[in-house]
């Protein structure tokens, strides 16, 4: 039988270090980090404004396909710009990692989707983007992935090409 002594039973207020969690950025860093993390959303949201500008806005009563993709660029950009300025450190940061790519890839494979979709079309990219997330960052299993991808995929061409009637570039002959 082995004795415990009073110190043992009391609660531990280890330092962050001896948990193993990570140690917090020093306030410098944790600033440069805030204005990196809100000006990569802010130059896809100038990147996809653009994109979305040629493909043409329309107007209200008659809204282009790039209307709303538009719209949503604006608010990306305005929110963005709003984090850079209100970049100080909140003492809530860590340290960048290899999980930080995680979010690094799926805001490149936004790009690249959107890349695609004008040049093959809906369907492909779409899964391809669905894989991408679900599999490799999400680590999903293959069968969940693939009904997941195949599923999500089939109930958007169903809603905006057959049921909206959306002018989607898309391969299926139907």
């Amino acid at each position: 039988m082995t004795s415990v002594t009073p110190e043992e039973d009391l609660p531990r207020e280890d330092g962050p270090e001896e948990e193993g969690l990570p140690v917090p950025p020093s306030p410098e860093y944790a600033r440069r980090q805030n204005i990196v993390a809100a000006v990569i959303p802010l130059a896809v949201g100038v990147i996809a404004g653009i994109m979305s500008w040629n493909l043409g806005i329309g107007s209200l009563s008659n809204p282009g396909p790039g209307l709303w993709p538009l719209a949503v660029s604006v608010a990306m950009v305005v929110t963005a710009a709003v984090l850079a300025l209100r970049s100080g450190p909140t003492g809530e940061e860590e340290t960048f990692t290899r999980e930080t790519l995680i979010v690094v890839v799926a805001a490149v494979s936004l790009l690249g989707y959107a890349f695609l979709f004008e040049r093959i079309g809906f369907e492909i990219p779409t899964v391809a983007l669905l894989v991408l997330w679900l599999k490799g960052l999400g680590r999903e299993g293959w069968r969940m992935t693939a009904i997941i991808s195949l599923g999500t995929t089939a109930a958007l061409y169903l809603l905006f090409v057959t049921g909206l009637g959306v002018s989607l570039p898309h391969i299926l002959p139907f």
